[in-house]
């Protein structure tokens, strides 16, 4: 049924859906428009929102290309092929494939956002090498682990309310994680969503017939790492390729990374990741030579970051300044009611998600009017909040801003994915309304 249901919609996607550069200028546009027709912002005001924050994200983009960039030299080194390989070969089939990835991706995402983007697309192709499955539903199923983060290690907003002097402590206090990410009803939400994700994926599997399949010599790396007994006459060919200096400096920032985690007692978030997928890369790589090859291939994949997010700050921009996001919330939580507020919660962060796709820069939008609400209605401040979290995490899957590095890590569309996803976002969402408002 879930075959039948998709395959519409992956033609549809497939026909109407734009390069994500294309989907960002229209969602520009849309937003300039919205500031001037809804908010009563003027044309010239509209604008300066938007140049002025245009550039809001460098240091976001610069983190994003890294995740990308730092993973793809961590996966294309001797050491992980062959762990990655190793993994891959448990599936058998092609259902096993598709359930194989989605599990990956489910738990490297629920420990780290990051981390499950980059493992969950390097094992896509990995088992691509292996199986032969629809190429698009197992990016896919990939990506679709990446809905879990926000309840999980690194989820921004339970972290941001759990950390003494954030910005609403005066109205809500500390609120622990106990009440957040280990909570009953998101621990409730997690585990049936690691059963049904899967499961909902490998339903998806089209007939053999309407089946795309990608050719395994496409995504294996087959250049030659350099003999060892091969010999260099200048001394800078000696530099490249020495052990003994990527050791050392790798060697360096590992014992950086132990004490970060043991004596500082640090946590993981996006730049610890980046650092470790570094500096991991350079030391399995064995050379500088052979570490900056593989960045020469890596960094072709980061051209979608480097011009997209931009605007997206632009956008979000707008959204905030001009009053748009705060509209969207307050015409929610004006028809809720204690019991109902965590979905209208859910559903308003869902819509915003799509123009303002940073839960951090959600959370301040939506928490000043959010908050309140919650207190005035008597509801669970704590269940709001992760509302919020879960709906910023809900609408990624037809996000193309989140899909950008998966997709250029697996070297596809946004098109090729986002039918699937479409399948995938009406059924979590169905789950996690519930889950909210009942568990």
């Amino acid at each position: 049924m879930l075959a039948n249901i998709s395959k519409p919609l992956v033609k549809l996607v497939d026909r109407y859906l734009p390069d994500p550069y294309i989907f960002v200028l229209m969602l520009s546009l849309i937003v300039l428009a919205a500031a001037v027709i809804i908010e009563g912002k003027t044309p010239l005001d509209a604008v300066n929102y938007w140049g002025d924050g245009f550039w809001s994200l460098l240091s976001f983009s610069m983190q994003m290309l890294l995740v990308l960039i730092t993973g793809f030299m961590l996966a294309s080194s001797p050491p992980v092929k062959k762990l990655l390989n190793y993994i891959a070969g448990f599936a058998k089939s092609a259902s096993q494939a598709i359930i194989l990835v989605t599990v990956v991706s489910l738990i490297a995402s629920w420990i780290n956002w990051g981390f499950g983007l980059v493992v969950g697309a390097l094992f896509a192709k990995a088992l691509a090498c292996k199986v032969r499955v629809d190429y698009r539903l197992l990016v896919a199923s990939a990506y679709s682990g990446f809905l879990v983060w926000h309840g999980g290690l690194a989820g921004s907003i339970p972290l941001t309310i759990a950390t003494p002097g954030h910005f609403s402590e005066s109205d809500i206090g500390i609120i622990a994680t106990s009440d957040t990410i280990f909570a009953g009803f998101n621990l409730a939400l997690l585990a049936i969503l690691f059963v049904v994700m899967p499961l909902v994926n490998r339903f998806m599997l089209p007939e053999e017939k309407d089946c795309v399949y990608v050719d395994p010599s496409k995504l294996t790396d087959n250049e030659e790492q350099a003999s060892e007994n091969q010999t260099w006459e200048r001394p800078a060919d000696k530099l490249e390729n020495s052990r003994v200096l990527a050791w050392s400096i790798g060697g360096a920032g590992l014992v950086y990374l132990a004490y970060y985690f043991f004596v500082n007692n640090g946590r993981l978030n996006l730049n610890v990741v980046n650092f470790l997928f570094l500096f991991l890369a350079i030391i399995l790589h064995q050379t500088p030579r052979n570490l900056l090859n593989s960045l020469n291939d890596a960094i072709k994949g980061g051209a979608g970051i480097v011009i997209q997010f931009p605007f997206y700050g632009g956008i979000m921009a707008v959204m905030m300044q001009s009053g748009l996001a705060q509209s969207i919330s307050e015409g929610f939580v004006s028809i809720a009611s204690a019991q109902s507020l965590p979905f209208f919660s859910f559903i308003s962060a869902g819509i915003i998600n799509i123009f303002v796709p940073s839960g951090g820069g959600q959370w301040a939008v939506q928490a000043p009017i959010m908050l309140p609400a919650a207190e005035a209605l008597g509801a669970d401040v704590a269940r709001v909040a992760m509302a919020v979290a879960w709906g910023d995490a809900w609408t990624n899957l037809i996000q193309p801003f989140w899909a950008l590095p998966v997709l250029a890590i697996a070297g596809l569309k946004a098109r090729d994915i986002m039918g699937f996803c479409l399948v995938q976002l009406i059924i979590t969402g169905v789950i996690i309304s519930i889950g909210l408002s009942w568990f």
